[in-house]
């Protein structure tokens, strides 16, 4: 996943927003997740609601379910459109092969979604970026001794499309490394 979209300035300002209780909240659960002893579904990720200054902790495993990946670019008529494409054909030869193979109907109606979802906007949190947070997630937890925590920012409704969920990655202190939360997100 790309580095984020927001620069850590508004990152530091989100955190130092939060009330005293939800600040304890976070230490509380980077504390929990540096005893766990094995990779699953029950790790928590944050999200931060920015509008409403709301931190909510939800498993990984129910993250899709509470913030529901787009995955209507991933259809599978318009991954072949694409496949076709990059293969050399043009435009009207990769949509007719498409229509050939799949039918017009289901064709129209993966455009369809796919246009509906642009226009609703996603804030960016599409199957590609979920799918590589869990990697990302499983891969940091594995491979560092301080385990970082997943921080979702999530994008103001109601602004530009360009507007996305900023993913953050927070570090607990440690005896050996006296890190504060704003050097660390990345």
């Amino acid at each position: 996943m790309a580095p984020s979209s927001i620069d850590q300035g508004v990152m530091v300002d989100a955190l130092m927003c939060l009330r005293p209780r939800q600040r304890e909240e976070l230490h509380r659960r980077l504390a929990l997740l540096q005893d766990e002893q094995r990779w699953h579904g029950g790790l928590p990720v944050l999200l931060l609601d920015r509008c409403w200054l709301r931190l909510e902790s939800v498993r990984i495993d129910q993250l899709a379910n509470r913030l529901p990946p787009d995955s209507s670019r991933e259809a599978p008529e318009l991954a072949r459109y694409r496949e076709l494409l990059a293969a050399g054909l043009q435009e009207w030869q990769a949509q007719q092969l498409c229509w050939q193979e799949f039918g017009g109907d289901a064709c129209r109606e993966a455009l369809q979604r796919f246009w509906r979802a642009q226009e609703r906007g996603n804030q960016g949190w599409t199957l590609e970026r979920y799918l590589a947070l869990v990697q990302q997630y499983r891969q940091r937890f594995l491979s560092q001794e301080c385990r970082p925590l997943p921080l979702l920012v999530l994008a103001r409704q109601g602004l530009p499309a360009a507007s996305q969920h900023a993913l953050h990655w927070l570090h607990a202190e440690t005896d050996h490394a006296r890190r504060s939360m704003r050097h660390t997100c990345a």
